[in-house]
């Protein structure tokens, strides 16, 4: 075999393992799958046109950035947007993530999108009003929604990823779809899931986690599935032997992702944050069914939110604080 030949054998080896450690590391990011050995030109222009910053270079609720040299617990808050005509669209599903590599392990927290709360304005932050959580991203963008989660849970939010919920299904598609065992039969959108264990292509993953009404449990359940659907994507991206489409796994991340994490930030977590993937720990808030008038809330008491702050805050090492009031003021 001639030197040629050699070069371009490792050159499609080295693209291969590059598309697969990035689609490891941004598909939901947990801090899972970071295996970014090299960078390759398409790779890095994927996560350039992905990138798109925020004003703020730390949070509020930080004294100083975290660092992924050190090791520094960190959070990112992931939002799956339904994009309407005529507006900016609200976020279908929201998730918080913790990311703690010392402790080997990851924490996801799903909050219902009814939730009602305070929204913050970072550009006015004394003038906030009560409403849906999920309203702040029609609001305000994706500033708007993390300086409302960061309010709702007090804690710093690091990153964000924010997928668009249509696209989601290209994601699901790109690693060959999922195994779920679905717990009720229930149609939506023209797409019908029967009760039990089944292998889901995208468009089925994308009904399966956006499913509520039929659900029992409603938001609470739809939250689960969300979860569940993450922790698949993210096993199924630590297998090398299920990517196949690596040109489609690219399109489909560039396409429907954005997100405040730089080519250099992601190398920079390869080696230090994949313990965290050991252990993914997914937690739920508790609340209940209410009505302002005659608009429909999820309620969640500030003892819910102070039990799940602590809990959340001892992850990423901060000391536990007071959470502020909604309700009562």
């Amino acid at each position: 075999m001639n030197n040629t030949r050699i070069r371009k054998k490792k050159k499609k080896k080295l693209k291969k393992w590059i598309t697969v450690t990035l689609l490891s590391f941004l598909i939901l990011l947990t801090g899972s799958g970071l295996y970014f050995f090299n960078v390759y030109n398409d790779v890095a222009s994927a996560v350039d046109n992905m990138n798109k910053p925020i004003s703020r270079e730390v949070s509020e609720k930080r004294e100083e950035k975290v660092e992924f040299t050190k090791k520094d617990p960190i959070s990112i808050l992931m939002v799956g947007i339904d994009e309407r005509d005529g507006d900016n669209g609200r976020t279908d599903s929201m998730l918080v993530l913790t990311v703690n590599p010392e402790m080997k392990s990851t924490k996801i927290v799903s909050i219902p999108r009814d939730t009602r709360t305070e929204l913050i304005d970072p550009e006015d932050p004394e003038d906030s009003s009560k409403d849906k959580i999920n309203h702040a991203y029609a609001f305000g963008g994706i500033e708007m929604s993390i300086a409302t989660v960061e309010h709702f849970l007090n804690i710093p939010i690091d990153y964000y990823v924010e997928i668009n919920m249509e696209g989601f299904k290209d994601v699901v598609d790109a690693v060959n779809g999922i195994d779920v065992n679905n717990q009720y039969a229930f149609e939506l959108d023209g797409i019908t899931l029967e009760e039990g264990p089944q292998h889901l292509n995208g468009t089925e993953t994308l009904a399966y986690a956006r499913m509520r009404k039929q659900d029992p449990r409603g938001d609470i359940g739809r939250g689960e599935r969300q979860r569940e659907v993450i922790s698949k994507i993210i096993q199924k991206g630590k297998s090398l032997s299920t990517l196949t489409n690596y040109d489609d796994i690219l399109d489909a991340l560039e396409n429907n992702i954005k997100t405040n994490l730089t080519l250099s930030e992601i190398i920079g977590m390869q080696s230090s944050y994949k313990p965290a993937a050991e252990t993914i720990d997914k937690l739920e808030i508790e609340g209940s069914n209410g009505f302002v008038g005659e608009v429909y809330y999820y309620m969640v008491e500030d003892e819910t939110r102070q039990s799940l702050s602590d809990q959340l805050r001892q992850h990423l090492n901060l000391p536990p604080e007071t959470v502020a009031e909604i309700y009562s003021n």
